[in-house]
């Protein structure tokens, strides 16, 4: 983020503090373009601003307490603050009547009026700018200033869920489910890769899902053809519900040279019982049918999975049977999260609630059980060369830090290149052929080649 004191000096600075997923940060990210246009001066110091728009989180009670504690922080420094985001959607008035430096609250559909709003805070109003259900999407014409690296964008292509998974309160906070026309994606990209984006990542609830709303059947397949003309070398697909990933799917997958084979599946479990409870696709050894699919179309494919252990009634044997899941299939990334009770979610009254300390100890025991495969995993790419985007640069040492195709930012690893005193030099953004030397459970490493 950068600051504009260019901007008029009549107008209030404006800092923001953004928590929550990457849909929270293009909204932020649009939020500060649409203030820097109208001439706000805009800081990442919170010291520097009179008025903090605080883009919160309110998926999980963790969330929601690290968000409650960046507003009380905020508020005991004197600042005036703006709630924007799902804890604005989820809790409404309540925020301006229990905090009074809070002057407005905006809704997940509402960050396009950010403007507006800040303009009624510097009258004295209090504001409540929440659309009860969302149905703003965004396109390419939104402004929008970028806080992530140069190299790295975001893209939403659609916003909300119809799906109404038992322990998710996503479709109250986001709404029900909206595509982005193919053509204002493709237009936003072709910006972004003018911009000098590397790697653009395409962001939904469920991307599986594009653009039924729209045309009537799911176009995640067509959408990936048209990115496939942009001048961006990496265009990754998070949130691939493995149900929509359909032959047609996984031949874009395969046959648009710039998409990644990287899958992000949100599986959550594996036994028929549990997913069954959770709302999701439960026939018997569904997701393991699913996966076979891919690996037999896509056979380089990347495998990521996000599991909840603890859910409501998860008992040893169904515990017992993610365990087997787990060794069986190898996954190359996995993210475990204890179940968390929302309020509101049919999962929150159902019997037999798993203690957290058990929770807690099969969260455990499934990393632990992880950690070898993915070091075998790694081990497997020593000898390869692959190309690495380089995001910091140690200036004493001149040793670099970037990621292959492999790993997706902020949640996965790292490369660690050596700096040779004969390589010509790197700079951040660059890509860079390197051979891999070494690896470990999370990382690799390894040194730049010539060309």
């Amino acid at each position: 983020m950068t600051r504009h004191p260019q901007k008029n000096p009549q107008k209030p600075s404006v800092a923001f503090a953004h928590l929550g997923c990457e849909k929270n940060r293009v909204d932020t990210e649009h939020m500060l373009g649409l203030l820097n246009k109208a001439g706000y001066r805009v800081t990442e110091e919170d010291s520097d601003a009179s008025v903090v728009v605080v883009n919160t989180c309110s998926f999980i009670q963790e969330a929601r307490e690290e968000s409650v504690k960046k507003l009380v922080d905020l508020a005991d420094q004197g600042k005036e603050l703006i709630i924007a985001g799902c804890l604005a959607q989820h809790f409404r008035e309540d925020l301006l009547r229990s905090l009074p430096e809070a002057k407005a609250i905006v809704g997940t559909g509402d960050y396009q009026h950010i403007v507006e709003v800040l303009k009624k805070v510097e009258n004295g109003e209090k504001v409540t700018q929440v659309t009860e259900n969302p149905t703003f999407v965004g396109d390419e014409n939104l402004p929008r200033l970028r806080t992530t690296s140069k190299s790295v964008a975001y893209i939403k292509i659609a916003e909300g869920c119809d799906y109404r998974c038992s322990f998710c309160i996503i479709p109250k906070l986001r709404g029900n489910k909206r595509s982005r026309p193919i053509q204002s994606i493709v237009n936003e990209a072709k910006e972004l890769a003018k911009n000098g984006v590397k790697e653009l990542i395409l962001i939904s609830q469920i991307s599986t899902n594009y653009g039924i709303d729209l045309y009537g059947k799911p176009k995640l397949a067509e959408l990936l053809r048209e990115l496939g003309s942009v001048n961006i070398p990496w265009i990754r697909v998070h949130y691939a519900y493995p149900t929509g990933l359909t032959k047609k799917v996984l031949e874009a997958y395969h046959e648009v040279p710039n998409v990644l084979p990287y899958l992000d599946l949100p599986l959550q479990h594996s036994h028929p019982e549990v997913l069954k409870a959770m709302n999701r696709p439960w026939q018997t050894n569904i997701n393991e049918f699913l996966l076979d699919q891919i690996r037999d179309q896509l056979p380089n494919a990347i495998l990521r999975t996000t599991l909840i252990v603890g859910f409501p009634g998860e008992t040893s044997t169904h515990f017992d049977h993610l365990v087997s899941f787990i060794k069986n299939q190898k996954f190359d990334h996995i993210g475990v999260f204890t179940f968390s009770k929302e309020e509101g979610t049919p999962s929150a009254t159902m019997p037999n609630q798993i203690p957290k300390e058990i929770s807690n100890a099969r969260k455990d025991h499934l990393m632990s059980i992880q950690q070898p495969i993915a070091a075998e995993l790694n081990s497997r790419w020593i000898g390869k060369t692959v190309d690495v985007l380089i995001e910091q640069i140690n200036p004493q040492t001149g040793d670099l830090t970037g990621r292959c195709s492999r790993f997706a930012p902020e949640v996965d690893g790292n490369v660690h290149v050596k700096a040779l005193k004969d390589s010509k030099e790197a700079s951040l953004g660059m890509m860079v052929p390197v051979l891999i030397t070494d690896s470990d459970i999370y990382d690799l490493s390894g040194e730049i080649i010539e060309t």
